[in-house]
């Protein structure tokens, strides 16, 4: 009974090393990712200037979203509004965001009489913010979008599930703007 118990202890002392090695490890890994995070490295996008961060909010709440046009267009502009002023119009904006779309649809599954059996909507955004300031261009790119759908014979199916995969792919390109928008403020001065 003893000498089991003795290999027991051996054990238990092994895996105890082992997990004290293990930490000392990921420790000495993690002290130079840690370190830079105080200086100008990391740095919370959403946090306020007293926690180290930006006021990211107020820079997102004096950008004026221009009007795009089309169905998609109203939902992606819409979409930016939400996450960046909450709905509100800036007062006195710093920067235009002007945004052209281009949307297409690709048919998937192609049965051998030419039917569609799905389809893929597509949204290409264009974008760029503007310094009002000066009219200076700061920041341009391009954001894609996409969302499948399925095609049917009645053409009320047909025309729900094409405005289904707008919506989708509008969030998208929304969502992944704003993330942008997001990352370039909290850095610009």
């Amino acid at each position: 009974m003893s000498s089991v118990r003795a290999r027991q202890d051996r054990l238990d002392r092994g895996v105890s090393r082992r997990s004290a090695l293990r930490g000392l490890f990921t420790a000495a890994l993690l002290a130079p990712v840690l370190a830079g995070c105080g200086g100008t490295g990391f740095r919370p996008l959403y946090a306020s200037p007293e926690f180290g961060g930006t006021d990211l909010n107020a820079k997102l709440s004096k950008l004026d979203i221009a009007p795009m046009p089309g169905r998609v267009g109203q939902l992606i502009r819409n979409e930016l509004l939400f996450q960046t002023t909450g709905g509100a119009v800036p007062t006195a904006p710093e920067f235009r965001f002007e945004v052209a779309l281009r949307e297409t649809v690709t048919a998937t599954l192609v049965r051998s009489d030419g039917d569609a059996l799905d389809s893929v909507y597509n949204v290409d955004a264009s974008f760029r913010l503007v310094r009002v300031s000066d009219k200076s261009i700061v920041l341009q790119g391009v954001s894609y979008g996409r969302a499948g759908f399925e095609r049917f014979r009645s053409v009320f199916s047909n025309t729900r599930a094409r405005e289904e995969a707008e919506n989708r792919a509008a969030s998208s390109v929304g969502q992944e703007l704003k993330s942008r928008l997001a990352a370039f403020l909290s850095t610009a001065t």
